[in-house]
């Protein structure tokens, strides 16, 4: 049996809005290390190996659990809400 994250009928064809930056840390001046897209609004945030965890502030204020990574060469979506993979 394979896991289904019940999350994904939020997921929508976007495009980042902000593609090489995280949006609240520009707005706030701070530092990101690796950049994550909502998968339903497009919102680009900061990883949580960032000082600003905005990604993830995004996911659970939104209610957008689905991320993926914009790092070149990944390929990847996560999920903060089950804490999977996808």
């Amino acid at each position: 049996m394979t896991y289904v994250d019940p999350h994904v009928p939020l997921i929508r064809a976007v495009r980042p809005r902000t593609p090489g930056s995280c949006e609240d840390c520009v707005a706030a001046g701070t530092p990101w290390l690796h950049l994550r897209m909502c998968r339903t609004c497009g919102k680009v945030g900061c990883c949580d190996s960032s000082p600003m965890r905005h990604a993830r502030t995004h996911a659970f204020t939104a209610g957008h659990p689905i991320v993926r990574s914009l790092e070149l060469g990944e390929n990847w979506s996560w999920c903060y809400v089950d804490e999977a993979y996808l």
